[in-house]
């Protein structure tokens, strides 16, 4: 049957929650770093669907191991395991510290599932007493209750009634704040290498060394949430690998699927054998698709070819933004790494992050936000060199725009 409506935007505000405000625009396809929308105009993507599109739109790797697997075998619950959520599991512990990997469905989930076997680890080695978890200002973890309440921002948490207890928050890239919270009642120290959401904000490499070694001292586990730094995306497979720390449990997401919905958390024998058999689940998690795609994307990305070329596309996307700097002196620092770079605003322009979004988006380009007073870039780590400078052009049109108003 036809249909008898129009799809179209003003449809959203009919029959969609209102918890989104999305654009205008509705992409209908993509292929590389483009996109086109309803009306065929083009549109470079920087944003990667927030640092999720790794490969950028319809790479044929996916393509390939999505339909081969689709014409297979889709989902058969935990009851079973399957092929490629075995060689998934395999080749991630082969790339990594980890000798043990849960798969769930997003990032949120994989989080979740950290911090419930941080519990479960602290209660039956040491005892009910040690249970709180300290995470960092700022920080994102998720958008379940656990997490969102882990994560650093009350805003996100706020308002939906008791919060999950014993969770306490440290100030990022200060180790004195660490030092006055931790205790041995900590089970867990909960970090992102690099803050996503809370503006780009690398960690020191001293910080994160004083992470590992507070966490030893007081037999407290230590989590790094690589949802947005992993695969790739800093230049390393991992961005725990550049900072000579290794966690005790690591999750992953969005690169990892490469737009297909997977989250993995990693970890070591000893640690997962808590979480025994009826402990946590998921019904969709591991599931064939996902873990086939999964594969396909870290088998692309962990090469030396593309993860250097990373590093020289970052190279690229500084070079452009200094020059846009140096004619309109909007961005007071370009922080991050890899193909995870913030802008952030200069005094005069704080807070008007989303201007610059929207002014980009107007001229045929997709940027994102981190906070009110960033602009984030999180493209295709394989975006040709001739679509960086393509959508650089775009982007100085949009700063141009955004500073005479």
């Amino acid at each position: 049957m036809s249909e008898q409506f129009a799809v179209n935007r003003a449809l959203f505000d009919e029959v969609m929650v209102p918890n989104y405000a999305p654009a205008n625009v509705i992409p209908v396809r993509g292929l590389g770093s483009r996109v086109w929308d309803q009306n065929d105009r083009e549109y470079i993507d920087f944003a990667g669907g927030i640092a999720v599109n790794c490969l950028g739109h319809c790479h044929p790797a996916l393509v390939n191991a999505l339909t081969t697997q689709a014409n297979k075998l889709w989902h058969l619950s935990n009851v079973m395991t399957n092929e490629p959520a075995l060689r998934l599991a395999k080749k991630l512990v082969d790339s990594t510290f980890a000798e043990k990997v849960y798969f769930a469905n997003s990032g949120a989930e994989a989080n979740e599932g950290a911090l419930k076997l941080a519990r479960r680890y602290a209660l039956d080695v040491y005892g009910e007493h040690k249970q709180d978890i300290i995470s960092f200002g700022k920080s994102f973890h998720g958008r379940t209750f656990f997490t969102v309440t882990v994560g650093g921002q009350a805003a996100y948490s706020d308002g939906f009634g008791p919060k999950p207890g014993a969770i306490h928050h440290a100030e990022y890239n200060n180790l004195e704040s660490l030092k006055a919270l931790i205790s041995a009642n900590t089970c867990a120290v909960i970090m992102e290498p690099i803050q996503g959401e809370g503006g780009i904000i690398p960690a020191t490499a001293e910080f994160i060394q004083g992470v590992r070694e507070l966490c030893d001292e007081h037999q407290a586990l230590l989590i790094f949430d690589e949802v947005q730094t992993g695969v790739g995306r800093t230049g390393q497979l991992y961005a725990y690998m550049q900072y000579g720390v290794v966690p005790d449990i690591l999750t992953s997401a969005k690169s990892l699927g490469g737009g297909f919905p997977i989250g993995a958390m990693l970890t070591t024998t000893a640690i997962a054998a808590h979480l025994k058999v009826g402990t946590h689940g998921s019904t969709y998690g591991g599931n064939p698709l996902g873990c086939a795609v999964a594969e396909a994307a870290l088998d692309t990305i962990n090469t030396p070819e593309v993860l250097t070329g990373v590093t020289h596309k970052e190279q690229l996307f500084r070079q452009e933004l200094a020059k846009i700097n140096a004619k309109y002196d909007v961005f007071s620092a370009v922080r991050g790494q890899g193909m995870l770079l913030g802008a952030a605003l200069s005094e005069k322009f704080k807070g008007r992050s989303r201007d610059f979004l929207l002014a980009s988006a107007d001229l045929g380009l997709f940027v994102l936000m981190a906070g009110t007073d960033v602009v984030r870039f999180a493209p295709s780590l394989v975006i040709p060199d001739a679509d960086i400078l393509e959508g650089m052009a775009r982007f100085e049109q949009a700063v141009a725009k955004v500073v005479n108003g």
